[in-house]
């Protein structure tokens, strides 16, 4: 077993100018516990997570985002019916079952559980005219809209983020040109886009062999086309003037001097410090592209019938507003949580991740 030796401090020589080391004393065991306390080492994603914690309203916002999805996730698998399926009992189809309100039982519905003495799973929104379960079409609508804003703020992340990057780092006339092509994308309207493209799609392709796209319909494929050709242009921008600072200052100098290529430079020194930024706009972009997808749903642009959109079952219930009230509450509720959420989350983030508010 190795033995501690206690090593004698070496003593100050005649007319040198080291320090006497006599003159100093022994950490004592609180200052070393100070010490590994201010050594801890720290990232900016590991600080800004931190500050966020602390943020009440970012943890408000996570805890309702968590429960929309968990609901989005869980529900098909627990309630019994399909958001295209109508109502039947014993194979026969139940028309008494139509504009339901929620919680209640049709008359088949009862004769049944009287005559079997068994529990049907109750209709916790009520049906809709079809007779056709509205919380499971309420769900599948939820998960049409959180689709539609995450693919669309990935597709303004990737572009926007790889535009404004070239533009911002080449700069000069590559810059300016690259600027003008933003400016002429800025000047199309998006609803526009939107009907052409639906038109001129619906006419020359079919989507409907395929999978996932098949059933959303060629309202939603223009949709998304639109949203990559036109919704990155702000995030552009955002990337590009932030780069156009940080690309002035000395280590990116150094590394040019050491003869790392540009896509390096934007990779490992640029984009790092413009995270801040990005993960701000990203964030900000999904409530938009859901309330995009949600009005174009409402004027009868969005998914193709049956599956549910949010803003189609708005659309769908504003003519029985006066008798059947809530069908038009339950999906206007589902669109101001999942909105109000993102948008709560998007500024907690934007004050835990941007450098200038962290006082």
């Amino acid at each position: 077993m190795a033995k501690n030796f206690d090593i004698p401090a070496p003593k100050k020589k005649p007319l040198s100018l080291q320090l006497d080391p006599k003159k100093f004393e022994k950490a004592t065991d609180e200052e070393k516990r100070q010490a590994d306390v201010m050594a801890e080492s720290s990232t900016f994603f590991r600080d800004g997570m931190r500050r966020l914690r602390k943020n009440p309203i970012a943890v408000i916002a996570f805890v309702i985002l968590v429960f929309i999805i968990l609901v989005m996730i869980f529900a098909p698998m627990i309630v019994p019916y399909g958001y295209s399926e109508i109502i039947t009992v014993e194979g026969v189809r139940d028309k008494s079952a139509a504009n339901m309100a929620p919680f209640q039982y049709s008359t088949m519905e009862k004769e049944y559980m009287q005559k079997y003495n068994v529990t049907v799973f109750p209709h916790i929104f009520g049906t809709d005219e079809l007779a056709r379960d509205y919380f499971i079409r309420v769900v599948y609508g939820m998960r049409v809209s959180f689709l539609v804003g995450i693919f669309a703020s990935l597709m303004v992340l990737i572009i926007g983020t790889i535009y404004g990057s070239i533009s911002g780092y080449c700069g000069g006339k590559v810059d300016m040109i690259m600027m003008r092509i933003v400016d002429i994308i800025y000047s199309l309207p998006d609803l526009l886009m939107i009907i052409l493209l639906s038109v001129v799609l619906r006419e020359t392709v079919d989507f409907s062999s395929v999978p996932i796209i098949g059933k959303l319909g060629t309202n939603m494929v223009s949709m998304f086309i639109v949203f990559g050709l036109l919704y990155w242009v702000g995030m552009a921008r955002l990337v590009r003037g932030q780069i156009l600072t940080i690309k002035e200052n000395e280590y990116v100098l150094a590394a040019k001097s050491m003869g790392a290529s540009g896509g390096r430079i934007i990779r490992r020194h640029i984009l790092p410090n413009c995270l801040s930024v990005i993960i701000i706009s990203t964030a900000q972009e999904i409530p938009s592209a859901i309330f995009t997808e949600s009005y174009l749903s409402f004027v009868g642009l969005g998914v193709a019938v049956p599956m549910p959109s949010l803003g189609a079952l708005a659309n769908t219930a504003r003519s029985g507003m006066q008798s059947y009230p809530w069908k038009l509450v339950f999906p206007a509720v589902a669109i101001i949580l999942i909105c109000l959420a993102f948008n709560l989350l998007g500024d907690a983030m934007r004050d835990a991740f941007d450098p200038k508010l962290k006082n």
